[in-house]
């Protein structure tokens, strides 16, 4: 006789939702002459002197694990390169883990902090794995809507209400993705007020720091008495176009970082050792590369957002980032339904607002890091298709 099949799944992982932009990725993959504005990595290739680095290390014969937290010289250029660009310091020894991107950075955060049932504040439109990662870790997410005319940056008063006995962290993410909205030192220090007055913890990412175009980049943790209070992530994949390589970083007090070392050694046991050397070379001696990338992305911003605001999809300027967050409502379509008529219609691939929270509905996500020929193309389609609809 025949018996149910046990369901063996985690009731965590069946409630999880699958990644919204993938579903667009996958339906832009299948169709021809398609110009995709929604992949979020740099149309760069990682530069040479990188890829030298690593291949030279293959050579040498270090194929081999690397410590836990990362190679000892990695982790002492990324101290310098923190205390240089980002006016923080931390000890490499005990403060410092290279970790499997920036994405595993913040998994190890939330499961080294969040305790059954714990609130982290989400800042929404947010990235799409945000509040999985603290579903998985046991938390209860916690989103608060930010307003696109403030810009989407995080007011003080927004985050106090939101705030309740079983608040434990807050996730931000400056420059955003996928607004590009950067909190300037002033936007942070309100912020940072509130946090600091319930005692909260922050989960920093930082993974665009380097893509940041009017004003500076301000780390969190450089903020009055924020440093102990920070979990700061951060990487090589945006800034460095080094996506696949798969590192990043995060920095903390020795008594976090220490608790997070403990599950990275049970649960990937190193970062790959090859792609450690190529970022050590990209710190040494790739700024001017990142410098190149930067003043890039800044053209195409500047001439991308005027494009979008000419064709009546209201943008504000991004900040930081390689993204524009445009609104559609002019069209009287959903978020959904407009990029699914744009890609079938006019094969421009953009990812609708919606998949960053319920705060990202009447907003598409386009990412400029794509060729300014690419780009042009794309405004000509999309005029075509929003003609008859504003």
């Amino acid at each position: 006789m025949k018996t149910k099949a046990k369901n063996y799944l985690s009731k965590n992982v069946e409630n999880l939702k699958p990644s919204g932009i993938r579903k667009f990725f996958d339906l832009a993959a299948n169709m021809e002459g398609v110009i995709s504005l929604g992949v979020g990595e740099p149309d760069f290739v990682t530069s040479w002197t990188v890829r030298e680095a690593a291949i030279l290390s293959l050579e040498q014969g270090y194929t081999s694990y690397t410590a836990n937290a990362g190679l000892a010289e990695l982790r002492e250029e990324i101290t310098k390169y923190m205390e240089k660009g980002f006016g923080v310091h931390y000890d490499w020894r005990e403060e410092v883990i290279v970790t499997v991107g920036a994405s595993q950075a913040i998994d190890l955060a939330l499961r080294a902090v969040v305790d059954p049932l714990d609130e982290v504040i989400v800042v929404e439109p947010s990235f799409v794995s945000y509040v999985p990662l603290v579903q998985l870790a046991g938390g209860v997410a916690v989103t608060v809507e930010t307003k696109p005319e403030n810009g989407f940056k995080l007011q003080a008063s927004e985050l106090k209400e939101a705030i309740t006995p079983k608040t434990k962290a807050i996730l931000l993410c400056s420059p955003n993705n996928p607004t590009g909205t950067l909190l300037t030192k002033e936007d942070l220090e309100g912020v940072t007020d509130v946090i600091k007055e319930n005692d909260l913890l922050v989960i920093s990412d930082e993974i665009y720091a380097e893509l940041a175009y009017d004003d500076q980049h301000v780390s969190v943790a450089a903020l009055e008495e924020m440093r102990e209070r920070t979990i700061l992530v951060n990487g090589f994949s945006k800034g460095f176009a080094m996506t696949g390589w798969r590192l990043g970083f995060l920095c903390a007090p020795a008594k976090i970082s220490k608790a997070m070392l403990k599950i990275h050694q049970y649960s990937m046991m190193c970062a790959p050792t090859p792609a450690q050397f190529g970022a050590l070379e990209a710190l040494v001696n790739g700024m001017g590369d990142v410098a190149e990338m930067k003043r890039s992305y800044h053209l195409r911003r500047n001439y991308f957002v005027t494009s979008l605001n000419e064709l009546g999809l209201s943008c504000h300027t991004p900040g930081g980032a390689f993204y524009a967050f445009p609104s559609v409502e002019a069209t009287g379509l959903s978020s959904e339904q407009f990029a699914e008529q744009l890609l079938m219609e006019q094969k421009v691939a953009v990812v609708p607002g919606n998949v960053f929270g319920k705060g990202g509905e009447g907003h598409i996500r386009c990412s400029y890091a794509t060729s300014m020929e690419q780009l042009q193309e794309a405004v000509k389609r999309i005029k075509k298709f929003v003609k008859d609809k504003i």
